[in-house]
């Protein structure tokens, strides 16, 4: 199988990829950015994808969620969850007081600006297009292979980096929160869904049915009256016109499941717009809660009952 993810080598994103499948089974085909990764499987050029598509710091990763959104189906297969803490690494011979410019990716700079700001107050943040590109550059850069000036003196690199590209640590374990997980995703060409386990996940994208006041209400009774818990809910613009958004849900449980099948129903009834993106297995194993009234045995039951009442055996 071949699997596309944000390289180069040693991010975060690799890790999660290896917790899916090694690299003695699989082949790894680095991408630039998050949406060329997400595109290899439209493609054709790769078979899966992992992406990044939530962390505890910065929430949902929009390249992930607008590139799934739209074009092209895809469907979410599997979830897996990588801690994440930084290292600020450099080539040899630079110390900690020598760095006026860091390289960084965005998130991994926001996950650090605290940190930063109390040890290195004055370091000027240069945008990075994965944790480990600027990694790639020094180690460039130290063995002669680059014409111009690097632009920066270090970067904030996943710890695995450091001696893939040959870096010194000068400091190590920073981020701002010692808990941050990144969510990455499994993302796949549409086909049969991966039976219920019990601990799910199904990932909706829908557009509201109107711009009145209570159409958000409208849209979360769907849910709400069949019990179905909403693990996370993100508006983003549909991009065209001012003022109009869809939301990405995460919703607890699996379109087997009798109450998510009939608040994904509702759904389509109700919004013009629904895209199912998956029901997979939770990476933290959490089975949700179900209410009295909202079981499949319930259901069954209640169905049951209005046939007995449709054919008068029943009042």
């Amino acid at each position: 199988m071949r699997y596309a993810y944000l390289g180069p080598a040693g991010t975060f994103t690799e890790a999660a990829l290896r917790q899916v499948a090694s690299p003695d089974e699989a082949e790894y085909l680095p991408q630039v950015d998050v949406v060329s990764a997400i595109e290899a499987v439209r493609d054709g050029r790769a078979d899966l994808a992992v992406v990044a598509i939530e962390s505890t710091v910065e929430g949902g990763v929009t390249a992930t969620l607008d590139s799934l959104a739209s074009g092209e189906p895809l469907v979410l297969l599997r979830e897996v969850l990588v801690p994440v803490q930084f290292t600020l690494a450099a080539a040899p011979g630079v110390a900690l007081a020598d760095v006026r410019r860091i390289s960084a990716h965005p998130h991994a700079w926001v996950q650090c600006r605290r940190w930063l700001a109390h040890r290195l107050p004055d370091v000027v943040h240069v945008p990075a297009t994965s944790n480990t590109a600027p990694a790639a550059l020094l180690q460039r850069a130290a063995a002669g292979e680059l014409t111009g000036e690097l632009g920066f003196d270090a970067a904030l690199v996943p710890p695995a980096a450091v001696d893939t590209y040959g870096l010194t640590p000068l400091a190590q374990d920073v981020a701002d929160n010692p808990q941050a997980v990144t969510r990455f995703v499994v993302v796949g060409r549409p086909g049969d869904v991966p039976p219920p386990t019990g601990a799910d996940k199904t990932t909706l994208v829908v557009h509201l049915p109107d711009n009145e006041a209570g159409a958000l209400l409208a849209m979360l009774e769907q849910f709400a009256t069949r019990g179905v818990n909403l693990s996370r809910i993100e508006s983003r613009p549909i991009g065209d016109a001012l003022g109009r958004y869809s939301f990405s849900i995460d919703a607890e449980g699996h379109v087997a499941d009798e109450r998510v099948a009939e608040a994904i129903m509702g759904l389509h009834r109700r919004c013009p717009y629904v895209r199912f993106l998956g029901s997979y297995p939770r990476a933290d194993a959490v089975e949700p809660t179900v209410h009295v009234g909202t079981s499949d045995a319930d259901y069954v039951a209640a169905r049951r009952w209005v046939a007995d009442v449709r054919d008068g055996r029943a009042t």
